[in-house]
């Protein structure tokens, strides 16, 4: 089976983004460090809106020059080592301004779809371009931010102008509606690799686009006790690197998740990373199941996640094809 660890590489966006050396750079290394060990590259999902604004005040702020220098030089770095580097998009970066102390996080915008289909082009463009000049003409996939990708339809042209055709976002029962989120990911193709065209949940068999879906499986409402109390009782355990602040969940969330198995996605931050290997496991059993896609977060890393990462690279390096969708899918 194809393995693709992948990693969602941002800051955190409620009123306190964290530090770059602290949520993503210190991160970062700790995880390449543990995968370089058992030769394994990662596939890395960079929030390039954050590129693009780092770019814009660096001249006026040093500070921000100083993280424009610390990221684009990890990114190199990152590329010229194997790792993978594709899209990820916030846009709510576009009205985000730093006040020199400081980002101030405006996400009233949160989802693409917030913005016309002319903006949403622009959006595409430039943060696929802030890539390119760090790693070259490598950039054809994608990851919506919150996984906020419907409709589709929004999103469509622009990806392709810009040849991004391949799609890792959606996972099986995903589903949040709320203040900055949407999407229902019922109903999606029992694949783990299809073709669609304007709608990644309706496989079409020529379509221009390709989806991976991130991988699943259901969680009990006693994993998140055991968390919590976790949290509370070994907190060296499961604190995580990132210095900022996530958005919160909202009230009905938090009460589902409390009382109802619940869709998660494979995970390898935090406490979560103790469901991957039963996740695969699952995966394993059947044999139409080609890919397995994990995803975390470098700001979500604890040295309890560290851990596991190395024990599951461990338990399974020799057993599975740990990639990238660069070796697997580029054309």
């Amino acid at each position: 089976m194809n393995i693709f660890i992948t990693l969602d590489y941002e800051l955190f966006f409620a009123d306190f983004s964290g530090s770059v050396e602290n949520s993503i750079i210190r991160p970062t290394n700790a995880l390449t460090s543990i995968a370089d060990h058992f030769m394994i590259k990662l596939n890395f999902f960079v929030d390039a809106g954050y590129l693009v604004r780092l770019k814009h005040y660096k001249d006026r702020y040093p500070q921000l020059q100083k993280d424009y220098d610390l990221i684009t030089d990890q990114i190199r770095t990152l590329s010229q080592n194997g790792h993978d580097i594709q899209l990820h998009i916030h846009p709510h970066w576009e009205d985000t301004d730093y006040d020199g102390t400081q980002w101030q996080m405006d996400t009233s915008r949160y989802r693409i779809h917030a913005f016309s289909k002319e903006e949403t082009m622009d959006i595409v463009t430039r943060y696929k371009e802030a890539l390119t000049e760090l790693v070259g003409d490598r950039v054809f996939a994608y990851r919506a931010g919150g996984w906020c990708i419907q409709p589709f339809t929004h999103l469509k042209e622009a990806l392709k102008a810009n040849k991004i055709w391949l799609d890792s976002t959606l996972y099986e029962g995903g589903y949040k509606k709320n203040s900055t989120h949407y999407f229902d990911f019922h109903n999606l193709p029992k694949k783990t690799f299809w073709r669609f065209e304007s709608d990644p949940l309706i496989e079409v068999k020529n379509g221009y686009f390709a989806e991976v879906p991130i991988s699943s499986t259901t969680v009990s409402p006693l994993f998140y006790i055991r968390y919590a109390l976790l949290r509370k009782f070994a907190k060296d355990a499961h604190r995580i690197m990132g210095d900022g602040k996530g958005v919160g969940r909202e009230g009905k969330d938090n009460l589902e998740m409390l009382t109802k198995f619940t869709p998660a996605v494979a995970s390898i931050d935090g406490y979560r990373i103790s469901y991957l290997q039963r996740t695969l496991n699952e995966y394993i059993k059947y044999s139409d199941k080609e890919n397995f896609v994990a995803m975390g977060h470098p700001k979500a890393q604890t040295p309890y996640s560290l851990n596991g990462l190395h024990k599951f690279f461990a338990d399974n390096h020799t057993k599975h094809h740990f990639t990238t969708y660069f070796e697997v899918f580029h054309e």
